[in-house]
């Protein structure tokens, strides 16, 4: 009981509104006179935190889950001192968008019509470190343990989360992913479909063995293959682009695309490598796309209210440890902002209740725009209302081609 009891104060205090959340201000939140109690639940207290993923995981599916939902895959990078910390070396990050000294992490997203959170983790170890047996003992990191690169360690949560029966649709990442051939392959070997973007100078397949950069083929197409549509709302509404498709052919199953996206205004370009058993409209692969930015968004709340980013540990068991509660308690204020938009609508004198409120509210404060309190218990305890879809976190919906053949431009051998 003493690691559960340990855990809800911590989880309580990552969701409290702390000007900076270490194991001090943590048990100095929860009445502690010292932080050796959190110190100890993060580095030597049993408990499995694999387990409290899988928890958290089923959480998330319980009250967001729905058969149209995108896998998000995602990094994230902490800027670190020292070499103790596992993982620590000097590397690209796109947190502080240049190389740096910091430690990275594959991160896998949930996202749903109701919402959208973290349900998996992983700790991306350099060569440097997996080389090195005795640096890895000294941070506690498994014997045995290899280097795997980020588009594996995304495959590992892709197939975990399979594994588990969560019901998702489709799966969305960046160009770390999208240019790894392995994992495309990997993907359309066990037949799920991805939006998975690419560099300018990726190159497909143009017949008789032949190649085209990405960018040379969007310079090729006509006018007419352009369709103006949203890719999802955002915090400024919706997100509107010039689109286009061209099939790439291949011998196996299945339908691949190259979507292009344009700025109207800018002229600048993106490009996706698509894929679906069945065949399926621009405006669903756009769909797709849009959702690539919730891994951002979720990244950007989980460091700004529940302290994702802010762990000072230096041991494997601890990083993961502290980055799997992290998770629950984001998750929590999710689900809890979910439920309540389920409850119905609110009065028009009252501001929507978000992430962000409930936090506020959660950490005791008084709050003139609402009456009826949160209880914190329920978030602990993993026992919100179940909810309905929430109007505030709608998949994006985009326009319809009028037919499909008219904007399905295919790669043909010149």
């Amino acid at each position: 009981m003493e690691p559960r009891r340990r855990a809800r104060a911590f989880v309580l205090g990552l969701l409290a509104e702390l000007p900076r959340k270490n194991c001090w201000t943590i048990a100095e939140h929860a009445g502690d006179p010292s932080p050796d109690g959190m110190q100890h639940l993060l580095a030597r207290a049993k408990w499995d935190a694999g387990g409290v993923r899988d928890d958290t995981r089923g959480y998330v599916i319980e009250h967001l889950g729905d058969p149209g939902a995108v896998l998000v895959t995602g990094e994230t990078g902490g800027i670190k001192k020292g070499t103790a910390t596992p993982g620590v070396q000097r590397q690209y990050t796109g947190t502080a968008g240049r190389i740096e000294n910091a430690q990275v992490a594959v991160y896998l997203g949930y996202a749903a019509p109701r919402g959208h959170a973290l349900i998996d983790r992983e700790l991306y170890l350099p060569r440097s470190w997996t080389d090195d047996q005795g640096r890895c003992a000294a941070a506690g990191i498994p014997a045995g343990t290899k280097s795997a690169t980020r588009p594996q360690l995304a495959r590992r949560m892709i197939e975990r989360t399979a594994a588990a029966a969560v019901p998702f649709a489709w799966v969305a990442g960046d160009e770390v992913d999208g240019g790894n051939g392995p994992l495309r392959a990997w993907l359309e070997a066990r037949r799920i479909a991805y939006v998975l973007a690419v560099a300018c100078d990726h190159r497909v397949p143009a017949g008789a063995g032949r190649a085209i950069r990405a960018d040379q083929l969007a310079a090729r197409l006509p006018g007419k293959a352009w369709q103006w549509l949203s890719a999802g709302a955002g915090a400024k509404g919706h997100r509107w682009y010039d689109w286009a498709w061209v099939t790439i052919s291949d011998p196996g199953p299945g339908h691949r695309h190259l979507l292009i996206r344009r700025n109207r205004h800018t002229g600048e370009l993106a490009f996706y490598r698509c894929y679906s058993l069945q065949q399926v409209t621009l405006a669903a692969l756009v769909t797709v796309a849009g959702l690539r930015w919730t891994i951002e968004e979720i990244f950007q709340a989980g460091k700004g209210l529940t302290g994702l980013d802010e762990h000072q540990v230096r041991r494997w068991t601890s990083w993961y440890r502290w980055v799997t509660l992290a998770m629950l308690a984001a998750a929590a204020l999710t689900i809890a902002a979910a439920s309540e938009h389920a409850r119905g609508p609110r009065p028009s004198d009252q501001i929507p209740l978000t992430r962000n409120e409930i936090a506020h509210l959660l950490s005791g404060h008084d709050h003139p725009a609402r009456t009826r309190p949160l209880a914190p218990d329920a978030l602990v305890t993993l026992a919100p209302p179940p909810p309905a879809p929430c109007p505030d976190l709608p998949l994006p919906a985009a326009k319809q081609p009028k037919t499909m053949e008219h904007n399905d431009l295919r790669l043909e051998e010149q």
